[in-house]
């Protein structure tokens, strides 16, 4: 066998395996972030009220705490089940609850600078502190178990007495920005935090 045949056969199958492996680490898979049934209506809805709970505050704060189809809070106000958790934390009221109109988050990138203004009817966006959520996000529950977290930074949702709309947005694991609009049909649950 000639040694020149040889070392041309090993070369090209060599850069013929390269071409492949470079093919397969460089696809990026089609699939969205969180499967297709992320929930557009939610079944159950808390009203979480603290009060005046910020020295600096002057306003009111409460939280929602929503359900979707499969999930429910036990007694001691554990989830369970399997589907999705949108929770909002540090709503700005005028007064202790909701009151009916249109709330906006605070733009995330004025939390940095410190230079925000609370106001009735805003609320903080979702960030990522240190590896945990914190403001506005969404959780993926499989069997009462926490699957996947996704931040939500900023958005608004209209309030009617039986109604919630949510416009909210979110950069998927691609980084590119995406929305995500849900409702909710019913009666709040208050809940009164200590």
């Amino acid at each position: 066998m000639n040694k020149s045949h040889s070392i041309n056969g090993l070369t090209a199958a060599a850069v013929t395996l390269l071409t492949v492996l470079t093919v397969l680490v460089s696809c990026k898979p089609s699939t969205p972030t969180y499967r297709s049934g992320m929930p557009k209506q939610y079944t159950q809805a808390y009203e979480e009220v603290y009060g005046h709970c910020y020295d600096s505050v002057p306003y009111a704060v409460v939280a929602l705490d929503l359900y979707s189809e499969g999930l429910t809070l036990n007694e001691e106000h554990k989830i369970e089940g399997t589907g999705y958790n949108l929770y909002l934390s540090d709503i700005f009221v005028p007064d202790s609850l909701l009151e009916p109109g249109e709330y906006r988050s605070i733009p995330p990138d004025s939390l940095s600078s410190l230079t925000f203004h609370l106001s009735p009817f805003t609320f903080l966006p979702g960030r990522d502190f240190e590896g945990m959520p914190h403001g506005m996000y969404l959780l993926d529950i499989q069997e009462s178990n926490i699957s996947r977290i996704q931040v939500l930074d900023s958005g608004s949702f209209v309030y009617r007495n039986d109604s919630l709309l949510f416009t909210l947005y979110y950069r998927n694991t691609y980084g590119t920005r995406s929305t995500y609009n849900c409702s909710f049909s019913g009666a709040l649950i208050p809940w009164v935090k200590q």
